[in-house]
Formats: C-alpha cells, structure tokens, sequence
C-alpha cells in the first residue's frame, strides 16, 4: 500500500464502522490546499507535512480527463480527508469535484463516463458527470462491516467489493451472546494478529448488481463461496482491488488467493491466480506452485492473461517475473465447467535482470507495459508477447536511463502512443506526467506553490567500492547551499526490507530533502540485499544479515568521512534498517556518533517467536531455497533435520542449519557489552510485525550498559507513523536527537 493512500484508507475503514450513510450528516470540517509560507527557503517537518498527496489517477473513457485524488492533512485536527479533482489530460481545466470533510476513494468512471463512482464512509456512492461537476452523490450500498475497495464491471451492470467476513479467532461472544461487553481474543492457530490488528475479521469479495437497489451482502455472491471460507480475498496486509480483475467481456474474475490458514499460512507465500466464472460458480486455478503470483490483467481481446510470478515459497524477494498465458475455453467436463485454461504459459522477463511491477496491457493486446527498478531507478518497460528468434522476448525502455525519477506504470496510453503515468523523485512528491517519445512531461503541478519556495539542493550520484572490490551505488544528498570548505554532520541511512531499493522516491516518513535541508550530509547506500541490481546482489543478504552488508554500511560512511567536508556522522534506519542499527551499535567502534533505530529488530530469536508472517524470519534467517512442508512426516532436502510439525523451519533459533546457527548466535541483543554510541529508539505499540518490545529490550539494554538512551512510544501506531501530529512529533525527535549529537 502506498503512503499517500494510507490516511484515506484509514479514514475509510474507520468511518465505515457507522454503517450505511444514507442518512449520516457530514459534521467534519473540510481540510484543503496549504497556504504555508517559508520564509527562509528551509523545509521543515511542517512543510513536508502540509503538502499535498495526489493519487489513484484514472483516465475518462473518452481520453480527455484524468480523476484523481488529493490528501491534505490538517496537524491541529490531527487527520487527513481526501477529495477529488479533474484535469484534462495535458493538465489543463483543472477544477475539484469535491469538497468533504470526510475522506473519498477509489473513485472510478461509469464505463460510458456519465457517473463517477466512490467509497466515503465505507459505502459506495454515485454521482452524474454535469460537464465538469458533480452531480448530488447517492448513497447505493448499505454493506455490513463497510466497502474497502470495489472494482466496476466492463459493462457497468456490475460491481465486485471487498468486505470482511468473521475470522477463525474466537471472541467471548461467539460462545455466549450475553459477554458481547468482554474483550478477549482465543486461537488454536497462527495467524491470530496481522500487521497491526488482532484478526478478528478477514476481507472477502463480492459481485452484486448495479441494478438500482441497495447493495448488500445478502444479496451480493461471495467469490470463495461464503462466511465459513476462512481465507483472505485480496491477501492482507497489502493487497487491494488490484488483485483481482474483470475479463473484458464480464464473465469472468480473475484473482490472486493463498487458500491456506493458520500455521500452514504463516508459513508460505504460495498465492495462485484463479479464474471464476460468477454465473456458474466454477474456478480454475494456474498451476504455478511457488511463491507469490499476483497482479492478474485480462488482455483487452480476452484471449491473453497476465500476471506476476516468484518462483519459491516463503521468499519474499524472489524475482518477480512478468508470465502471460493464452487462453482456451474448456468443453465442460469434470470440475471444470466452461471456465478457460491457461496455456502456453512464458516468462516475458526471463532474460531481464530486474523485477517487474504492474503489468498494462496495451490496447492492441501485443505488449505490455510494466515498471521495474533498474539500477537505482524505476522505469516503464514494454514487453512484446510474441517471442522472437530464440524464444526471446522482445523489450524496449519508454523511460531515459539518465532521468533520475521513480515513474510507475501507466495508467493511460493516449491514441498518438503518449503514456499517462505519475513520477516522484527525492525532490518532490508524486505527480502526474505525460511520457512521449521517452520524454516526460509534467502535467499540473499540486505542491509547486510549496516547492518553489523551498532553496535547491544537490544530489550527487556515486560509486563506493566494497570490501570484496564491487561498485555499490550510493546517493549523496547535500544541504542547500553546501559550501565544501566548511564541515557538516552526516546522517547514513539503513535500509529496511531488508530487500528493497534506495531509489529516486519520495516519502512522508523517511524524507531525504528534509533531512538535508536540516543542514546534513545524506548517505543513502544501496548495500547487498537490494532489489534494483539483480538477483545475486539482492540474494546475497540472506543467511548473511551480519555479513557484507553491514561492511557496505561500514564502506559507505567511512567513503564519505574521507571527505573534508564530512565531520560525525549517525546511522539511522527502520525495521531491518533498526536491526542494522543496533548491530552497528555492537561492531562499529568510533565510525558512527549516535545512533536511530524505529521498529527496529533486536533479540532475533524473540522475534522469530513473535513476529506474525513466519515465512520471512524462517527464509532469511535460515538462508536456504528449500520448499516447505505442510504434511506431518515429509520433510526437506534429505539429512536437513529442520521439519517440525510437518513444517520446515530452517531458520528457527532451534534449527541445527549452520545458517540459523550462526544468525542467532550474533543477534544485536549479544553485543550490548560494546555498546558505547547514544542511540534513540522508537517503536509503535501496535507494530505487530517487529514488536514493540524489541524498541523496548534494546532501550533497556542500553540504559543498563550506561549508553546515552531515549525510548519513544507511539503506542496507536504500526509500523509506520501516520497519524499527523504523531508524524510531527517523530520528525521533530528525530532531529532533536540528530543536533543533540551531531551537531
């Protein structure tokens, strides 16, 4: 899930609580554009805060508009709304549909671009198009529990919703009616709390008619068939409407599942994309095994099928490989109905290095268009179906290799070939832009009354050799103004994942631009275990988390301390960027001056013991490809003597793998007896992937061992820091550590 969608969501979710809206009174105020001033060209904590958040573009049918959404954040009514806007497709005639106090989302065109419908409230709503306004919006669904995201048919006739159904977790008042007042929470299983909630619900999703009458659940068709089906359709904690997709002629839902529970779910990564016919019920599956695959699109001539694909279960950054199949109309037979079968099934990246994201098919059903980080830098790609000599694929790059933006996949393609897309950078927030001929060009410009204010800044491009001799790109921010005669502190970043890429984005939370402008030298390395430079160099980390990693981190900073310019320097990161910190803590003698850990991961073995995914400490912890087991007595490679309960924990803390051996026997929380750095650690006490009493054990380590020490609790945040004064308050420790220690 993006950031800029979290706060709207949120807001969705909470709202949806009231129930159906048809008669709720909007008394919330309505939160607009920032008129913020800055007076002294410096961006502060304020200023990131107050700009505003655009997302969820669609294009109009006819090809003219773009809708979309905007957040904007008001710090002393600590909460976010979110309303929508219209533009015609170079930018112009910008005018804004809506102005609620209450947040709006998912908005989506009727198919033959009269209506625009909505979810506000955790209900769906619909408004006429009257030119370039809205008609009065109507409430047309009254959804128990609330609509989370919903997806129109091709024609209109349909819509497909997500809601929840009562999960496996038990609740007193699911044994007596009469403890409805009692909060308690009962499991026999895993899988009891996900992300940032204990699991009381689970999303399913809906068809109904658009037909007129209120949508509800009892008169909407279930997809998994109904409550007592205990998975999650789209998969949590991040999938969204965008794991399901309508064939082009409506018969058909594509969709990504895990049909698993419990441990066994905890365990595995192994979603498959299935094929469900609503009118008869039938589903299909492509038999991939593996991991993940996800992110189904129809072809536009509903012959084709696309998808993402990782090859092994329980690793989460595997290569995503972009797969397309034909598809052929089965005659009915057993089980299978007339629902059509996937075949001549290819990988289309099988000769790209890198990880593809969000397929687009182009119109003429051919190609493809995807994005994928290369190198340090997310571009648009177009992949060709037909193989050419060899089997190959033919691929073009839309994008220039030399622009140093983050652009995502387009969500338009315009008749004379220009890509609609949205791009961010370390230097603004995400936009809209228009791509022709590989040349972008922004369309409207929402925070540049902001921005311009704001003095410029330099970003430098470097290579920093390793310590087995390898080239690592490392981007150097440096403070407005930078003057190289004089010294400034430093401030290196720890990447979190630990896969993931330090790329040309932007982010509300870890702000480079914002961090620079406080006066500092920003070191962002792209140590092994990225994801933008090819599998063996992402691959590398795990089983290895104490390895060269953490001597890419020690290469970097000591890089940039050789510099003249470079005075302390601090070490900040979060989730396994805050392990990476509290390791550091232990083995860095004087290269660092103080330290920054957020949810970061402390005691490896409690972790393992309380994080909620299993998959993701037992892979990289463990460090082998290994499928896993889910029948009591089969077991792994032979002679491994790591399947417990009919599941393979290769890397437990009771796991006899040389890997996990070693791995835990260097967790963070060992190597207190060095600490010597002043370290601040911030947790949130509803992070349920890193614990918040990580934050809490490596705080009080600290103080025992006499370590200049501040512990900060966000006790309603996960695992990020959302909520807006909560996110000012952050900032504002952040750099009051920072200058403590560096300045």
């Amino acid at each position: 899930m993006k950031p800029l969608q979290i706060l709207g969501v949120a807001a969705v979710l909470t709202l949806s609580l009231a129930g159906c809206h048809h008669k709720m009174k909007e008394t919330a105020k309505y939160i607009g554009p920032s008129d913020i001033t800055v007076t002294d060209g410096k961006m502060t904590p304020e200023v990131l805060l107050s700009l505003g958040r655009l997302g969820d573009p669609q294009l109009s049918p006819d090809g003219k508009s773009i809708l979309y959404g905007v957040s904007y954040q008001s710090i002393p009514e600590n909460r976010a709304v979110r309303n929508l806007f219209l533009c015609d497709v170079d930018g112009g005639r910008k005018v804004q549909l809506t102005r609620s106090g209450k947040s709006i989302s998912n908005a989506r065109f009727s198919p033959d671009g009269n209506h625009i419908f909505y979810l506000q409230g955790g209900q769906l709503y619909k408004a006429q198009m009257l030119g370039r306004k809205l008609g009065k919006p109507v409430c047309i669904s009254d959804v128990k529990g609330g609509i989370s995201e919903f997806a129109l048919s091709p024609d209109g006739t349909q819509v497909m919703y997500v809601s929840t159904v009562h999960s496996a977790v038990e609740r007193p008042s699911d044994t007596d009616p009469l403890l409805d007042k009692a909060q308690a929470y009962a499991t026999e299983d895993l899988m009891y709390r996900h992300w940032d909630h204990w699991v009381e619900e689970i999303p399913h999703t809906y068809i109904a008619p658009l037909s007129g009458l209120d949508i509800t659940k009892e008169g909407s068709l279930d997809i998994l068939g109904g409550e007592d089906v205990k998975f999650e359709l789209p998969t949590e904690p991040f999938g969204g409407i965008e794991q399901l997709a309508w064939s082009p002629d409506g018969r058909y839902v594509a969709y990504s599942c895990r049909k698993l529970t419990g441990r066994e779910y905890a365990f595995s990564t192994d979603t498959e994309i299935y094929i469900y016919c609503p009118l008869t019920g039938e589903t299909t599956v492509i038999p991939m095994g593996g991991g993940y695959d996800t992110d189904p699109v129809f072809s536009p001539d509903g012959k084709k099928i696309a998808w993402l694909s990782m090859a092994r279960n329980g690793y989460e950054a595997d290569k995503v490989r972009l797969m397309v199949a034909d598809l052929l109309a089965d005659e009915p037979e057993e089980g299978q109905g007339s629902n059509p079968k996937a075949v001549v099934i290819r990988d289309l990246t099988a000769e790209f290095a890198y990880n593809a994201a969000g397929p687009v098919w182009a119109d003429d059903s051919e190609s493809l268009y995807f994005n994928a980080l290369v190198e340090g830098v997310q571009g648009i790609f177009r992949a060709w179906v037909t193989p050419q000599e060899g089997n190959k694929t033919r691929m073009e790059r839309l994008t220039g290799e030399d622009l140093w933006y983050d652009f995502n996949s387009p969500f338009g393609i315009l008749e004379d070939g220009t890509l609609l897309a949205t791009y961010c950078s370390m230097e603004f927030p995400t936009e809209l832009v228009a791509i022709k001929d590989g040349v972008p060009t922004q369309i409207g410009d929402e925070n540049g009354h902001i921005l311009s204010q704001l003095t410029p800044y330099k970003t430098e491009k470097r290579m920093v050799k390793t310590v087995d001799g390898q080239d690592m790109l490392t981007w150097v921010l440096f403070p407005p103004e930078f003057d190289a005669s004089k010294v400034y502190p430093a401030i290196e970043i720890c990447l979190g994942g630990p896969q993931g890429t330090l790329s040309q984005g932007w982010s509300y939370r870890w702000n480079y631009r914002l961090m620079a402008a406080q006066g500092y030298v920003v070191v962002l390395p792209n140590r092994r275990g990225t994801t933008a430079f090819g599998q063996p160099w992402c691959e590398q980390i795990s089983g290895d988390y104490i390895g060269l990693n953490m001597q890419d981190y020690l290469s970097a900073a000591k890089a940039l301390k050789d510099e003249p310019y470079v005075g302390k320097m601090a070490a900040c990161g979060a989730s396994y960027g805050g392990y990476s910190v509290y390791y550091l803590a232990g083995i860095h003698g004087d290269v660092y001056d103080c330290f920054i850990a957020h949810a970061g991961i402390f005691n490896e073995e409690h972790m393992y013991m309380t994080t909620e995914e299993m998959w993701f400490p037992n892979w990289d912890n463990g460090g082998i490809p290994v499928e896993y087991a889910f029948k009591e007595g089969q077991t792994g490679p032979a002679g491994d003597g790591i399947t417990f309960g009919g599941i393979q924990q290769a890397g437990s803390p009771w796991s006899s793998k040389p890997e996990a051996v070693r791995h835990y026997a260097n967790s963070p929380h060992k190597l207190v007896q060095n600490w010597h750095t002043p370290i601040l650690c911030i947790h949130g006490g509803s992070d349920f992937r890193v614990p918040y009493d990580e934050g809490m054990a490596a705080f009080n380590a600290a103080q025992m061992m006499g370590v200049p020490s501040k512990l900060i609790v966000f006790p309603e945040e996960n695992h990020w820091i959302l909520q807006p004064q909560n996110a000012l308050y952050w900032h504002r420790s952040y750099f009051g550590w920072l200058d403590k220690w560096c300045k």
